[in-house]
């Protein structure tokens, strides 16, 4: 008795879940396309370029360096396919059951119809009618519903379409890198180029006695793919021996000095074949007598017959 009893409350279960529940209505796949590209790296170096000559004549010096790298680049067809599905709601059978019963009516008046119009009347009438009107009808089933359907993923076709070798070569652009002088360490930076701007005279080299360092020993790394490159710079003994006095004559203080002072770092910089920096220290005195015209003027003159240089007048445009 208890074990019949039991296979009824189980049935009545299972009808009522049925019931509840009822059966989703399936709908035809759906498809997407994309392509995929996969990149394998394969080498990885980077490169310095200390410029030429190898040995360093004057303070400054531009290094270029490089990032290069070589990838192994497959391209990819990848389908995604998506069984796609009405899923039920038993209070629509309100109005679908109805509904149902008149589309089957009307497919079968289509049908009927389509015979004596000799088939010339379209599947949408004669056949989907009736599929949506027994639909309708199933009370365990709603009809198709593209503004309700729900997909799930059915499956991946991945297919390889090309496979190919790319080189790249970029600037070390704002990165990190190591100039060590003997044992004092600097970590430098590249600007947008990949380009080390060094200068012997400037921060943070004239912080420091280079006048026994023979030379530069530069390092960049990237920590990510743990790859690293060295080059060195020789600086050379002349140019050891004119640093500590070109640096005074540069950053020494020039306000408490006098025109005829001015004249001689400035000449003394350009006799010492440091042209580039003798131009530099003559526009900042150019841009410091710049709000007094007298003094600008006796500095302009005298640059000229002291120091035999050719200024051109700010004033005169």
């Amino acid at each position: 008795m208890f074990k019949r009893n039991t296979l009824s409350l189980g049935g009545a279960a299972l009808c009522s879940t049925l019931l509840l529940s009822g059966c989703a209505n399936q709908m035809s796949q759906r498809s997407e396309h994309e392509e995929r590209i996969e990149r394998k790296l394969l080498d990885h170096s980077l490169q310095i370029d200390v410029g030429e000559p190898k040995v360093l004549e004057l303070p400054q010096r531009r290094v270029r360096i490089h990032e290069q790298k070589t990838f192994e680049v497959t391209e990819f067809e990848v389908t995604r396919r998506y069984d796609r599905y009405t899923p039920y709601q038993p209070w629509r059978e309100a109005y679908e059951i109805p509904l149902g019963a008149v589309a089957v009516v009307a497919g079968v008046g289509a049908n009927v119809v389509n015979v004596f119009a000799l088939g010339s009347l379209p599947d949408s009438v004669t056949k989907d009618w009736i599929s949506y009107g027994f639909a309708g009808l199933n009370p365990f089933m709603n009809v198709q519903s593209h503004g309700r359907a729900q997909q799930n993923l059915a499956g991946i076709d991945e297919v390889e379409r090309e496979k190919r070798t790319e080189y790249s070569s970029l600037p070390w652009s704002e990165r990190p890198v190591e100039v060590k002088t003997g044992k004092q360490t600097f970590e430098l930076t590249t600007d947008h180029n990949g380009v080390l701007r060094l200068n012997l005279l400037d921060s943070p080299f004239s912080e420091h006695d280079l006048s026994h360092i023979s030379k530069l020993q530069i390092s960049v790394a990237d920590a990510q793919d743990d790859v690293h490159t060295d080059s060195s710079l020789a600086i050379s003994g002349n140019l050891r021996g004119k640093l500590l006095e070109a640096h005074e004559l540069i950053y020494d203080d020039l306000e408490d000095d006098e025109v005829s002072q001015w004249v001689h770092r400035v000449k003394r910089l350009s006799e010492l074949g440091l042209e580039e920096e003798a131009s530099e220290l003559e526009q900042s005195l150019i841009e410091l007598t710049r709000n007094d015209p007298e003094l600008q003027s006796e500095f302009l003159k005298s640059l000229t017959k002291d120091a035999g240089r050719l200024v051109a007048d700010p004033g005169v445009n």
